[in-house]
């Protein structure tokens, strides 16, 4: 009995470098290139938001890689490691809206009513991992993304308009359009330096390396961190990012 149970144990020994070296043949990589289209708001307008007067897109790349390998029949498993870049440039009117400001040599906090000009910048790592199906052509992809900031900026400026210092009774700061009659705001420490979220997409292989892909990529974690309380609202990264890739 003690015979049988070695000569097994020396077969599956001897026959893991092959099932291994068999199993790793059928991995794929794919280097991807993408444009990430979107930006960074709370579930549902506040009424505070009265109106966005401009959103513009801005430069916001994607570039990585994943590794992708076979599991059972259509399903698999996916992750990779990205480069990249979500930024949103848009305007607002706001009435009564908690900003904390600095106008002048004077630092001030309170309900804002007027035109808020926003700019976000987010440099990152992104790491994915994603169930995937494959249908033809097409592969479906499904998971959880976490991501480490390399870069952020949240600021802006606030004018035309008017803030009232602590509460709508406090009293009235007036604010200009110009240089020196406007104030700026600066959250940029406040932010996170990790997010996660959930991604789901599409790879469509047009050729017979080349592809392309769109996704959806819906942060879980509010971009600022949980003890900042300035800005009300959870505001949330979502971002679509559509794009092509090459597989090896």
């Amino acid at each position: 009995m003690k015979k049988k149970i070695i000569f097994f144990a020396i077969c599956a020994i001897l026959a893991a470098p092959v099932n291994a070296q068999s199993y790793f043949d059928h991995l794929e990589v794919k280097t991807r290139v993408g444009y990430n289209i979107g930006g960074t708001a709370p579930i549902g307008m506040p009424a505070t938001i009265r109106s966005i007067e401009a959103f513009r897109l801005t430069p916001s790349f994607m570039v990585g890689f994943d590794v992708a390998m076979p599991l059972k029949q259509k399903w698999g498993l996916q992750a990779g490691l990205h480069f990249e870049n979500k930024a949103m440039n848009a305007e607002v009117t706001t009435k009564g809206y908690r900003m904390e400001v600095v106008k002048g040599d004077s630092k001030l906090d309170g309900l804002f009513t007027g035109h808020v000009k926003q700019e976000v910048t987010e440099w990152m790592l992104t790491l994915p991992i994603e169930a995937t199906y494959a249908l033809g052509k097409v592969t479906l992809k499904a998971g959880p993304y976490f991501s480490l900031l390399l870069h952020k900026d949240f600021s802006g400026i606030a004018s035309n308009g008017y803030l009232r210092q602590g509460d709508p009774t406090g009293p009235r700061i007036n604010m200009g359009n110009k240089d020196g009659e406007w104030a700026t705001y600066d959250f940029s420490d406040e932010m996170r330096p990790l997010q996660m979220g959930v991604s789901v997409g599409a790879d469509w292989q047009v050729h017979r390396k080349i592809g392309l892909s769109a996704d959806l990529n819906w942060g879980l974690t509010g971009i600022f961190k949980s003890d900042f309380k300035t800005v009300e609202q959870t505001l949330f990264p979502i971002y679509g990012t559509i794009g092509i890739f090459n597989k090896f």
